[in-house]
C-alpha cells in the first residue's frame, strides 16, 4: 500500500498515512488532532512552507486580508469546498498582511486569489472571489490538467 505524507493542520508535524487510510478521519499522530479537521487551516509563512513543501497532497491556498470584502465574502465557500475536496487535497489560508513574504514571492497582486500547490510548485492561480462550487470545479480541473502534464 502506498503513503503518503500529510501535515496536520494543527500542529505542523509531517505524518505518513496510508492512502486507504485517508477516508477513515486519520488523526495526527503527535497531537491528536484530526488530519482533515473540515475546514481550511490558517497558516503564517512557516507553516505555508511546510504544508506546500512536505504534503504528498496537493495544498490548495486562499491568499487572503481581513479588510478585504471579497475575501470575507469568499471565505465561507471556501470553506464549504473543504467538505468536497477534503481529504485529496488540503485546503488552506494564508493572511498576505501577516505573511507579506509569501505574498511578495510569489506576487500574489490581487486578493483574494486562490492557487494549487503540487510537490512544493504552485501548478495554477486564480484571482478573484468564487463560489463553492466553481472552486470545486476549478480544484478538480487543475488537477486533471496536472496529472495529465506529470
Amino acid at each position: 500500500m502506498s503513503q503518503l505524507h500529510v501535515v496536520c493542520p494543527h500542529c505542523h508535524t509531517t505524518n505518513r498515512i496510508r492512502d486507504a487510510d485517508l477516508d477513515r478521519n486519520p488523526d495526527c499522530g503527535s497531537c491528536r488532532g484530526a488530519l482533515f479537521a473540515g475546514q481550511p487551516a490558517n497558516l503564517s509563512a512557516t507553516e505555508f512552507e511546510r504544508h506546500t513543501t512536505r504534503s504528498d497532497l496537493p495544498v490548495l491556498v486562499d491568499f487572503w486580508a481581513p479588510w478585504c470584502g471579497p475575501c470575507r465574502m469568499m471565505a465561507p465557500a471556501f470553506e464549504q469546498a473543504t467538505a468536497e475536496l477534503a481529504p485529496r487535497v488540503q485546503l488552506v489560508k494564508v493572511n498576505t498582511d501577516e505573511a507579506q513574504g509569501v505574498g511578495a514571492r510569489l506576487n500574489i497582486r490581487s486578493i483574494p486569489t486562490i492557487a494549487l500547490f503540487i510537490g512544493g510548485k504552485e501548478v495554477a492561480r486564480q484571482a478573484g472571489a468564487m463560489a463553492a462550487g466553481d472552486i470545486v470545479k476549478w480544484t478538480r480541473a487543475q488537477l486533471a490538467r496536472a496529472t495529465t502534464t506529470v
